[in-house]
């Protein structure tokens, strides 16, 4: 499981998820010149049936985040299960707050609950609409770029900034190979071939929509799908692609970067 993955919507539902379960033992109702110490666990229906549902709905929601790759229940997405169930939770609290018992009223328990309910249920439901909850809940750690040995320095050289270049003597004659007159040339280095770039520092980031990762040999077939909502780990980069390594260590290469989210 992957807590970075969480998002600004799963911390709403979080915390709401938490009054909900607080507003289960607060007193439902109330009634002038009578001590109704009445709590939603006086009633297991609407104790484990409503309160509880809702809570229940909030944790599938969060563990269908958190993990590497959606589950299903009976062919359903597990954090829709867990939508239907806030939405359910905040419906039947609602018809509870307004048929309360002739010469009663709402008290704490009933009316929080009722508020927690519903900004449970319109974050389940908003986040997958709305760009700013979808954000990410908490910030990617920035990876340490690599340090070179230590004590180690950089070694100059010709052509190195700072290291001293070779001066012909005044008026002396030109080097075979010179033009009259010309410049010292520098000597042409061989190319080389194309290698990581060595100014590359690790990264984290996220994908916007699913995307197959290849193996590191170049075979076509994919050895994992980078989910929308994870995390991942650029460890290397190569061209324009990414090799990419995923939360059980796997490594590969990202070919489509385009649109991908930076920690």
């Amino acid at each position: 499981m992957n807590i970075r993955s969480l998002t600004r919507g799963d911390g709403v539902v979080i915390g709401a998820a938490v009054l909900l379960f607080i507003a289960s033992f607060l007193q439902l109702y109330s009634a002038s010149g009578y001590d109704l110490d009445i709590t939603a666990w006086e009633n297991l229906e609407l104790g484990l049936g409503t309160y509880m549902g809702g809570v229940v709905g909030a944790a599938l929601i969060v563990v269908n985040r958190l993990l590497p790759q959606p589950r299903k229940i009976a062919g359903l997405d597990l954090g829709t299960v867990g939508v239907a169930f806030t939405i359910l939770a905040a419906w039947s609290l609602f018809w509870k707050l307004v048929d309360v018992p002739d010469g009663g009223s709402a008290a704490a328990g009933l009316i929080l609950g009722f508020l927690a309910a519903l900004i449970l249920a319109a974050g389940a439901v908003a986040t997958p609409l709305v760009p700013a909850l979808q954000a990410a809940l908490l910030p990617a750690p920035s990876p340490a770029a690599p340090q070179p040995p230590y004590g180690g320095q950089p070694q100059g050289g010709y052509g190195y900034p700072g290291a001293q270049q070779p001066q012909q003597p005044y008026g002396g004659q030109p080097q075979p190979g010179q033009p009259f007159g010309g410049q010292p040339q520098a000597p042409q280095a061989p190319q080389q071939p194309q290698a990581p770039a060595a100014d590359f520092s690790p990264f984290w980031f996220a994908v916007p929509v699913a995307r197959p990762l290849f193996a590191e040999d170049g075979s076509p077939t994919p050895i994992a799908e980078l989910a929308p909502g994870t995390w991942y780990l650029a460890v290397e980069q190569r061209g324009p692609a990414l090799v990419a390594q995923t939360q059980d260590g796997r490594r590969g290469v990202l070919q489509d970067t385009s649109g991908i989210q930076r920690g």
